[in-house]
């Protein structure tokens, strides 16, 4: 599977997100729609631009109680959706529930990847409020395999990660790392971050970039430089 730039699609309407598609008139971007927009315009929005032509990773991070989770996961499924996620802190019975409701009748189903620790939790923090005391590189990777234990696709993890989850979990373990910023950019409220260019040099799969692509000046260009500094 080859590496790919995905862009958050972190807007408050509908409105916002057409009127920034409509700036690719060459390009379908993957595109990442989360909670903000999702709540915002409701599963419609997924229709509409899965019309437009462009992949999707739906970035709801499920966390509930299996039965719970494998029953929305079947609602998502239907939405044709690319790439869906949860909570790999949801234990092994809520990620294989998942699983089953992702999958759908003819065998096939989206690809389900697992969040570790959010890019904006430092090890101050993972102690402080959530009492884990181990290192947070070796919490990331005791989740990344019991994700892959459990049969899912590949994890969401920091950029800094990405090279030692393959290595623990195999090159075809995917690693869908945001905290993304160019060089010359401001690192906004991410904490572990790196470059394209270096993401793309220590094993990230997927890169998902936000603020850097759709608050630039010309988000085209933006776009098109990260596709070349991680992909090309």
């Amino acid at each position: 599977m080859g590496k790919d730039v995905i862009i958050a699609c972190d807007f408050a309407s509908a409105e916002q997100t057409y009127a920034f598609l409509d700036l690719f008139t060459e390009e379908k971007p993957f595109l990442k729609i989360g909670m903000e927009l999702f709540y915002a315009e409701g599963p419609q929005i997924v229709r509409e631009i899965k019309k437009r032509g462009h992949r999707i990773f739906l970035d709801l991070k499920l966390h509930d109680i299996p039965n719970t989770v494998k029953k929305a996961m079947a609602v998502l499924s239907n939405l044709d959706v690319d790439i869906c996620n949860l909570h790999a802190a949801g234990t092994t019975a809520m990620m294989k529930g998942a699983l089953e409701g992702l999958t759908r009748a003819d065998g096939t189903r989206p690809l389900l990847i697992a969040v570790t620790q959010l890019t904006s939790t430092d090890q101050e923090s993972m102690e402080q409020d959530l009492l884990i005391h181990e290192p947070i590189d070796q919490v990331v990777m005791h989740y990344a395999k019991t994700a892959k234990n459990a049969g899912l696709d590949g994890i969401v993890c920091s950029p800094l990660e990405a090279g030692k989850v393959h290595d623990v979990c195999g090159k075809d373990f995917l690693t869908i790392t945001p905290g993304v910023r160019f060089a010359d950019g401001d690192k906004g409220d991410q904490k572990r971050v790196m470059t394209p260019e270096a993401a793309k040099e220590i094993g990230s799969d997927y890169i998902v970039v936000g603020r850097p692509i759709t608050q630039a000046a010309d988000p085209v260009a933006a776009y098109r430089r990260c596709v070349k500094e991680f992909v090309d």
